[in-house]
């Protein structure tokens, strides 16, 4: 392409063009001239070249003016920032374009305006910085975007306003701190036909987990109406995340739908000096997801095209951040930007650390929660800021170390984000601005908690948390943490399968690169407490109670959903399929509900439906409840679920495994209400484990493997029943110890037992977690593998490595 070329078509650049056409604009014409043939749909448009920014500076004797203005900035100073920042900016808005140039940019429009039988049609003008979305740089948010534009005036006036926010006080701020001569950096501006999403809706999504950095999944966040509300995080938008490599066999892989807070949207402005205008969304908009399954599995598979494509372009894994949007008009997907991920695909593999928050003073409950972003823990007094220039004027200067509180950031805030020991917006989510900035400044941040600057006051001593899964905690006080850093390349190998106990699905992507053969017990009781939060009789019966509370309670937590039986299966399979997905393709083996009486009391609508039993320990529970007539469609929506994870996600890795069944007529019992669902042990691969935690299950092992794949030993309830005493009691709590030797003698009989009959045997309960010399024991024994929880993964590994040394040397 030719330097002096100042207007070119957006199909003529690549990314071989960076230099003269920005990394936004080089990636979509990229896209444009190679993936369309794969149907991935770009909307047209035109480049306003490096070369024309830097003629409008030379023509308009800029350059001087504006190093002069820069050299008087006291970066210590936000003061001084923003006012050297606007002076620069005005600068330049006050200048005219060169004739010629003028003329080039006018007649593209028009010729745009014909490719879509338009007189004047509506356009996005976008910038695009030269050393934007760099490997060392992403400059997220930087420069200014324009939505409905039309018209060569207003066309003009905002090419000229995108010129002037190369020099925001934010871009001016970040090129200081990566040390970039802001001369060096120059600004191309794309004018690209407008996707009606203001009628239909629009997004951002990810190639990968944007917290912890997990390959295999597509992250999506979505609203309704223009996607600037998204990317500011006006709103709490809807999430959707996709398997990715179950969705490249042909599977519906969606393990997450999570609806939002989407209270308002932003459309199209009534007269020309209004382009855009925000509205509330109506009722029905705000209780429904804003993409139909078949849109998010397409936008989906175009985002994996995206990143495999970026991915043999550049040689290496390059996960990608899309943007996205919905016609209204047409119902057609388009994707609007596409740059490289920046924060997770620089960091270094086989790095581990860790932020542990103490109990100690930790408060029952927090102040409140909202959505972490990144997994740090960090501390400080509260400063609310309504507004960024209110604050300054009032001489309340923020303070490093501070807890940035606010409503919602733009990028105008990066300079004080930069200073704060955590971030708390009311608003957004995962993909929002404030929870981009937050990752790349490795700030922690909890956004969308909804009225933090109601909840908070300034100058109170807080601790943010985002170190407990997706889920961010705020709590009052400063709390104790700690931080451990491991290098998992330093591990010992050792032979002995180590799998892992993981019961909140929102943790699991974390655990995902730890040295692990699966996932050893995946309880589905968490999921049932906090995922769905009712009793599973209470939703497919309430209407008959005649209780209205309780109707409607579960109307409102079934909101996104139509049907009762939907929501359970829906919500359940998610919190299976994402541990699944977790850690595909090894075995997840997930135990069927096991709740006991009082438990399933204190769910929503439980008090119809439970007795009130002495002893629920050891009552109704476990696999008595899945055959008996009053609790057996319950159990089937439990079979249902799996059976989606399995046969519509595609994780046919997932093994299911029955808890505390007594006999073997019990476990015959069980296995045909499950085939009577659907769910019969050998179709389709599937494997049916036993929980080992009854005497009995051991004295008959021989009897109970003829019906199984194999046994994971619960050593909690086995020590108990053994010992003939009640964990809870704390009475008898000196006398419970796994390591018992009749608990010892009844593991060893177990695992010969199940060694002669040719199935697994492993253990699930807390023993090998909080004694080594136990997961020795079982080492020793011959056990084919040991679950634990993964905070004692790291000395659970030492220990066996140890025995399987001297093991070794014996021999």
């Amino acid at each position: 392409m030719p330097v002096t070329d100042y207007v070119v078509p957006l199909r003529s650049v690549g990314l071989a063009d960076i230099a003269i056409a920005g990394g936004k604009n080089a990636s979509l014409g990229e896209m444009i001239t190679h993936l369309h043939e794969m149907g991935i749909r770009i909307p047209d448009g035109f480049v306003i070249t490096v070369n024309a920014y830097r003629e409008f500076i030379e023509a308009g004797k800029l350059e001087a003016g504006i190093r002069s203005l820069l050299g008087e900035i006291d970066f210590d100073n936000i003061e001084s920032l923003r006012r050297a920042g606007l002076r620069i900016r005005q600068l330049i808005r006050n200048s005219k374009f060169p004739p010629a140039l003028s003329a080039s940019i006018i007649e593209a429009y028009y010729t745009l305006s014909g490719q879509y039988d338009q007189s004047e049609t509506d356009v996005a003008v976008r910038s695009s910085a030269t050393a934007e979305d760099l490997p060392d740089a992403s400059f997220a948010g930087q420069q200014e975007t324009y939505l409905n534009v039309r018209g060569p005036a207003a066309l003009m006036d905002s090419v000229r306003n995108c010129f002037a926010s190369l020099f925001t006080d934010r871009a001016i701020s970040y090129r200081e701190n990566f040390r970039f001569d802001h001369f060096d950096i120059g600004l191309s501006v794309c004018i690209q036909k407008m996707v009606r999403s203001d009628l239909g809706t629009s997004g951002v999504a990810f190639s990968l987990d944007t917290e912890t950095g997990f390959k295999d999944v597509v992250v999506i966040n979505g609203s309704y109406g223009l996607g600037e509300m998204v990317v500011q995080g006006a709103v709490s938008p809807d999430e959707f995340i996709v398997f990715k490599p179950t969705l490249k066999t042909g599977f519906a892989s969606i393990i997450e739908k999570r609806l939002g807070i989407k209270d308002k949207l932003m459309v199209y402005g009534d007269d020309p000096d209004e382009r855009v205008k925000i509205i509330p969304a109506d009722r029905l908009q705000q209780q429904r997801f804003c993409l139909e399954e078949p849109q998010i599995l397409r936008l989906a598979t175009w985002v994996c095209q995206i990143e495999d494509y970026y991915s043999t372009l550049k040689g290496h894994w390059c996960p990608m951040d899309v943007e996205w949007a919905v016609d209204g008009l047409t119902g057609e997907l388009f994707i609007v930007q596409a740059r490289p991920e920046t924060i997770h695909s620089r960091k270094q593999p086989g790095k581990m650390t860790d932020y542990i928050l103490s109990d100690k003073l930790r408060p029952a409950e927090p102040l409140l929660k909202g959505i972490a972003v990144g997994s740090k823990i960090g501390a400080g007094k509260v400063k609310i800021m309504h507004s960024l220039d209110r604050r300054l004027e009032a001489g309340m200067e923020f303070q490093t170390g501070d807890v940035l509180v606010t409503d919602m950031t733009d990028p105008d805030w990066e300079p004080i984000m930069k200073k704060a020991a955590a971030i708390i917006t009311n608003k957004g989510g995962r993909t929002c601005h404030a929870a981009i900035v937050a990752r790349e400044l490795g700030v922690p941040a909890i956004v969308g908690c909804g009225n933090a600057t109601q909840l908070l006051a300034d100058g109170q001593l807080i601790t943010a948390s985002c170190a407990e899964g997706d889920e961010g905690f705020v709590y009052e006080g400063e709390l104790e943490y700690t931080v451990v850093e491991t290098d998992l390349t330093s591990l010992p190998h050792i032979d002995t399968p180590l799998m892992l106990n993981v019961g909140t699905p929102a943790t699991a992507f974390n655990y995902a690169h730890l040295p692990h053969s699966g996932v050893g017990l995946a309880r589905e009781e968490f999921i049932i407490n906090n995922y769905i939060g009712v009793h599973p009789l209470a939703l497919l019966k309430h209407r008959e109670l005649k209780d209205k509370e309780l109707t409607e309670a579960i109307r409102r937590k079934m909101t996104g959903f139509e049907k009762e039986e939907e929501y359970f299966i829906s919500k359940l399979s998610y919190g299976i399929g994402r541990i699944a997905a977790a850690f595909y393709p090894q075995k997840v083996i997930v135990r069927f509900s096991d709740f006991k009486s009082n438990e399933y009391f204190h769910l929503l609508g439980g008090k119809y439906f439970e007795p009130q039993e002495e002893n629920p320990m050891i009552g109704w529970r476990g696999a008595a409840r899945y055959y008996s007539p009053e609790y057996k469609e319950a159990f089937g929506l439990e079979c249902r679920a799996i059976r989606k994870v399995r046969e519509e996600m595609g994780l046919d890795n997932v093994v299911v495994m029955i808890p505390f069944c007594r006999t073997v007529g019990e476990l015959q019992k069980v296995q045909a209400v499950m085939a009577e669902f659907g769910l019969a042990r050998g179709t389709a691969g599937l494997e049916l484990f036993l929980m080992a935690e009854i005497p009995s299950n051991v004295l008959l092992a021989k009897e109970f493997a003829k019906h199984i794949d194999g046994f994971s030993i619960g050593s909690n309830d086995l020590t108990q029943l053994t010992l003939g005493l009640d964990r809870d009691s704390a009475l008898v709590a000196h006398i419970y110890d796994e390591r018992n030797e009749a608990v010892r003698a009844l593991l060893r009989m177990l695992i010969r037992t199940a060694k002669e009959c040719g199935v697994k045997v492993g253990i699930c309960g807390q023993g090998p977690s909080d004694f080594p010399d136990f997961a020795q024991f079982l080492v020793e024994e011959g056990i084919d593998s040991i679950s634990v929880t993964p905070d004692s993964m790291i000395r659970t590994i030492r220990a066996i490595a140890e025995v399987e040394g001297m093991e070794f040397s014996r021999k």
